[in-house]
């Protein structure tokens, strides 16, 4: 009887374990700067929180152009805490309107989550 007690205790224990999940929450996932001249080094800082009650990990990012970067976090973001995920974007080279999708994969139950940007860049001959 012991022993049987003793199963549903810990069934019951990794059960609750295992419910626990990251969740990804982000203060404003589309942002639009201003119209730029090209040749200028962007930056954006998207406010990341851990709405779970399990430490969320942002594992990579995604991104169609070498132009934007992303610094990830370099430690799991516990629940309830935030993170400012920094974006740049350089503008060398880019010219007229830029829309930009940035995928993040994460150990939420989603996996993947976007930000974006968006920016009107004025030409150097203009």
């Amino acid at each position: 009887m012991r022993l049987f007690y003793a199963i549903i205790i810990i069934a019951l224990n990794s059960a609750l374990v295992f419910g626990q999940e990251a969740e990804f929450s982000i203060n404003k996932a589309v942002y639009k700067f201003p119209k730029t001249a090209e040749g200028i080094l962007l930056k954006h800082t998207y406010l990341v929180t851990n709405t779970g009650d399990a430490p969320l990990i942002i594992l990579d990012y995604k991104v169609s152009c070498s132009c934007t970067k992303v610094i990830l976090p370099t430690k799991p973001i516990l629940p309830g805490e935030t993170f400012d995920l920094v974006v740049t974007f350089d503008t060398n080279g880019k010219y007229n309107f830029q829309d930009r999708i940035i995928y993040l994969k994460t150990n939420t139950k989603k996996q993947s989550h976007k930000v974006r940007f968006k920016v009107n860049v004025i030409p150097k001959d203009e």
